[in-house]
């Protein structure tokens, strides 16, 4: 239906009253159809009651926002607080730790010197203690080998005597026989006393 004059026609038109009740019925349908339920339509008050409810909701929402802002500043100042005093702490913790360690470097500094003087005193008495010893021996070798090259000498004598006695003949042969054992033992004592010192 299109407008008011065909449903006045149709009206006029219908031969009967059921036939009227249909046509003003597909009217309703038809106008229902294309205007919504007033019910559902939005008047000025309704939208201005929807709006002042909103506002207060985004006032509302604006102060819980700016408490919440409040608070978190809050917490972050604490956070800070914590933050700025566990610095502290921890500094004077690294400082502290700094002068143990200082203070056990200078004690094993003081530790490592007296032990190296300890071993330097020890090294320094063995070294005598060796020096005396080494004196010692070369001492009672040189004594030892002065003996025996008396004793040799003395020896060699006795023999030559014995031998000039007994081999008069053979004098010249003794002789050179003689100065070779004489100087052989001499090379050997010298090689000796050269070894020794």
């Amino acid at each position: 239906m299109t407008s008011v004059i065909d449903l006045y026609e149709q009206l006029s038109s219908a031969p009967d009253d059921r036939a009227r009740a249909r046509v003003i019925a597909e009217a309703f349908e038809q106008m229902e159809q294309r205007y919504p339920e007033v019910t559902d339509l939005a008047t000025g008050a309704a939208l201005r009651e929807s709006e002042l409810r909103l506002q207060k909701e985004i006032e509302q929402l604006r102060a819980e926002t700016r408490e919440m802002e409040g608070r978190l500043q809050q917490e972050i100042e604490k956070l800070r607080a914590e933050t700025r005093e566990m610095e502290g702490r921890l500094q004077q913790e690294i400082e502290k730790l700094r002068g143990d360690v200082f203070r056990e470097i200078e004690q094993l500094r003081g530790d490592m010197s007296r032990e190296i003087e300890q071993l330097r005193g020890d090294v320094s008495r063995e070294i005598e203690q060796l020096r005396g010893d080494v004196s010692r021996e070369i001492e009672q070798l040189r004594g030892d080998v002065s003996r025996e090259i008396a004793q040799l000498r003395g020896e060699t004598q006795v023999r030559m005597a014995e031998l000039r006695g007994d081999m008069g003949s053979m004098k010249v042969e003794i002789i050179k026989w003689t100065a070779g054992l004489l100087l052989a033992q001499a090379t050997l004592i010298l090689g000796g006393l050269r070894f020794l010192l």
